[in-house]
């Protein structure tokens, strides 16, 4: 079985091969008439031109001596030029006879150089031989030029043939080997469309006992498992399709399926309604090319930022938060990007809800300082002796009202402060504090909590802490949070690890838990609005952290995590020491 490879391996030989033999036939011929050519110039016409310069020295020495020059003058400057082209002459006799003629001329001009001046008689016979030199080599250039002459009929009806040969059998070669190739190839394009739109009965028949039956073969094989294939998998892969989409449909979060491509795969009919289009408008379109005309879709397409996207939804306006999930096709030693799911959350009710209780907390907390204040002025006058005298135990009942009112003053103040966040207004009041003081009032804030679930509360610090420039309040508020994070996510009888050292030029406080962890692509969205991790126990609505970022980042520090899933998390945040700023 001679192979595919092998014939055209063959067949471009075989053209190589004539261009090779075009190639040398036509050098050779060149080459013949190069050599005949330069024979011409070398041999012949370099002696003409010796001759002619030793004609025109005589012409020269005649011209000088009727000009009124001296005879010794004009002599000396012929027999110069003369003797130079003459002993060139002598080194370039190529002809027969020519050697004889120039050793004739050399006696002569030997002669001469005796003589007192040129005679006529001895100029006669020193042009007779110039002329008899000249006649040799005009008849050999004459001959010479005939053999160039015969030399290239026989190069070009060499070639003439050679070529009428090479086109004959390369145009037999042009007009069936490509067929040979190219029809098979047809062949097997056609029946893949046939395929491609699902006409699995297709077969190929290829005679030839090569690749390309190899090819058929193989071709038939798939075709046939194609066609049981479809017969026995289409409608319940049809089924699956569709209560699929029914699905996706019915959702009420928009959603936004891409293939690898960036072509929409599908889309539901909320995300239609969000951005304004049919369906028909965009599935199969390429999404970049559809953006253009859609301002939502070019922003979801090249947003990366995790904010909330503001909507005008169900005649008002709606908050959306976006979530892009990479879809991965895992397949045997290489997994293959499928494409993306982009889903549009409907947060307006958290926004809602998260306005109201801003209101609502700036509402009661200015409320409140009015009371507190008046209780205040009246014990400021209970106490003032003028108006009457109290007993002792009168005074303690009376410190324990003023301590509870500046409890409650406190607390309207950290409601308020609570306010300023949500609202972007952070207001600090930046003290050198004791990190000590801090650490304490957070354990104890927290220990009722970790006692009910049986929590163990390590704490692991610095022999002595230095002081940082923070606004203590809003810090400690960042560390209770995080430890009642801790404590709601730990395992019951586990530990919470309560970690505070000195890094370089800031002081680390952290907080440790071993509950189940958070997935590597959740991280990335924990300190965001709103959000709470799935699958986690739901408490409160996902602001605490957000607010803990903003109070940490307020103050020059930085707050992260690090996570493992099954070995728990890690919260942490940094802030600068007091020398240091």
């Amino acid at each position: 079985m001679v192979r595919v490879k092998t014939k055209l391996s063959l067949g471009l030989g075989f053209l190589f091969a004539v261009i090779v033999l075009l190639t040398v036939a036509g050098l050779y011929a060149l080459n013949r008439l190069s050599a005949d050519a330069q024979a011409v110039l070398q041999d012949n016409y370099i002696t003409l031109q010796f001759v002619d310069n030793m004609r025109k020295s005589l012409d020269t020495y005649r011209t000088d001596l009727s000009n009124g020059q001296s005879l010794a003058a004009a002599k000396q400057g012929f027999m110069q030029t003369f003797e130079t082209d003459l002993t060139k002459q002598e080194g370039n006799i190529t002809e027969m006879g020519e050697k004889e003629a120039t050793q004739a001329l050399r006696n002569q001009f030997e002669l001469l150089k005796k003589d007192a001046e040129l005679s006529n008689d001895r100029e006669m016979l020193i042009r007779d031989l110039l002329h008899q030199i000249s006649d040799v080599n005009m008849f050999a250039i004459v001959r010479k030029n005939e053999a160039a002459r015969d030399t290239a009929e026989r190069a070009n009806f060499l070639l003439g043939i050679i070529a009428v040969l090479c086109f004959l059998i390369s145009f037999v070669f042009i007009v069936n080997f490509p067929g040979y190739i190219a029809d098979p190839i047809r062949q097997l394009t056609e029946s893949i469309r046939q395929i491609a739109d699902k006409n699995y009965s297709e077969r190929l028949f290829f005679k030839s006992r090569d690749e390309f039956g190899e090819l058929a073969t193989a071709f038939n094989d798939m075709a046939s498992r194609l066609d049981a294939y479809e017969h026995s998998s289409l409608a319940e892969l049809l089924f699956e399709k569709k209560r699929i989409e029914t699905l996706l449909d019915n959702m009420t979060d928009a959603v936004l399926v891409l293939d690898e491509k960036n072509k929409v795969l599908f889309v539901n009919p909320v995300a239609c309604q969000l951005m304004a289009v049919k369906k028909t408008d965009l599935l199969g379109k390429y999404a970049p090319d559809a953006a253009l005309h859609n301002d939502l879709l070019r922003s979801l397409l090249q947003t990366t930022t995790t904010d909330a996207l503001k909507i005008y939804y169900n005649e008002k306006e709606s908050y959306f938060q976006k979530e892009t999930i990479a879809v991965r096709v895992e397949r045997p030693n290489f997994p293959a990007d499928a494409g993306a799911v982009i889903l549009l959350k409907n947060i307006t009710a958290f926004k809602e809800l998260d306005q109201a209780k801003t209101n609502f907390i700036a509402t009661i907390s200015h409320e409140l300082k009015t009371p507190i204040s008046s209780i205040k002025m009246s014990l400021s006058l209970l106490e003032d002796k003028r108006v009457g005298a109290l007993n002792e135990e009168q005074q303690k009942l009376l410190a324990h009202i003023r301590g509870d009112s500046q409890r409650l003053l406190n607390i309207t103040g950290e409601l308020l402060d609570l306010a300023q966040v949500e609202t972007g207004n952070i207001r600090l009041n930046m003290l050198p504090g004791n990190p000590e003081i801090i650490l304490q009032y957070a354990l104890e804030t927290v220990q009722i909590q970790a006692e009910q679930k049986k929590i163990r509360l390590e704490t692991h610090k610095d022999d002595e802490l230095p002081l940082v420039k923070i606004d203590t309040d809003k810090t400690t508020w960042v560390l209770v949070n995080l430890l009642t994070n801790a404590i709601h996510y730990s395992p019951e009888g586990s530990a919470v690890v309560i970690d505070v050292h000195k890094e370089s030029d800031a002081l680390l406080f952290s907080v440790r838990d071993f509950g189940k962890g958070i997935e590597e692509r959740f991280r990335s969205r924990v300190f965001d609005r709103y959000f709470q991790v799935p699958g986690s126990p739901q408490s409160g609505t996902g602001l605490g952290l957000a607010i803990c970022k903003e109070f940490i980042e307020a103050q020059g520090g930085d707050i992260g995590l690090e996570s493992e899933v099954g070995a728990g998390s890690r919260f942490y945040f940094r802030l600068s020491l007091l020398t240091s700023i």
